[in-house]
């Protein structure tokens, strides 16, 4: 668990089905992804089981909860790592919160503590994220994380409503 002034971060439990199936069937996320279905919460129920006992060398990725630090049960977000290069000792990175949380701090907290995770005990030299041109709070996130833009892909998603989006490329090294 990594700790800071107002969150924890920490792995996914069981009890955090209900958090992580509001978190994924919120249709208002589904552009930062690849899908735009709904998960059943027996799948969820899946993926937390296996989160559980995954190796991040292994399966190259890491998904960690964003809880209160006074009340640990009380998820609000989750950071990911993920495309972990163990070559390259790089990974991108992905923030996401409900809604009820957003423009508290929270997100720029986690990042912080994922960064020094990362590099102190993972050793990564550096993290890379892709975001949607029009997420102007996520871009302020990451460039406020000292993440320099790196390049722009041109309508690079489709957007529900069938709106073309740039994604802005940007890197933090460690």
């Amino acid at each position: 668990m990594l700790s800071g002034p107002r969150i924890q971060l920490r792995a996914l439990e069981p009890g955090d089905l209900n958090f992580l199936a509001r978190l994924e069937n919120d249709p208002a996320l589904w552009d930062a992804g690849d899908t735009r279905v709904p998960y059943s919460r027996h799948a969820l129920e899946l993926y937390i089981e296996r989160a559980s006992t995954e190796d991040f060398y292994a399966v190259r990725q890491i998904r960690l909860v964003m809880a209160d630090g006074r009340w640990p049960d009380r998820a609000f977000g989750v950071i990911d790592l993920f495309d972990f290069s163990p070559a390259n000792r790089r990974a991108a990175v992905g923030v996401a919160l409900l809604p009820v949380a957003r423009g508290q701090g929270y997100g720029r907290e986690a990042l912080n503590l994922l960064m020094t995770y990362a590099h102190d005990v993972l050793h990564l030299h550096q993290l890379h994220c892709a975001v949607a041109a029009p997420n102007t709070a996520s871009l302020a996130l990451f460039r406020g994380a000292g993440f320099v833009e790196i390049g722009v892909r041109r309508e690079w998603l489709l957007a529900q409503g069938g709106i073309w989006q740039d994604v802005v490329e940007l890197q933090r090294l460690l």
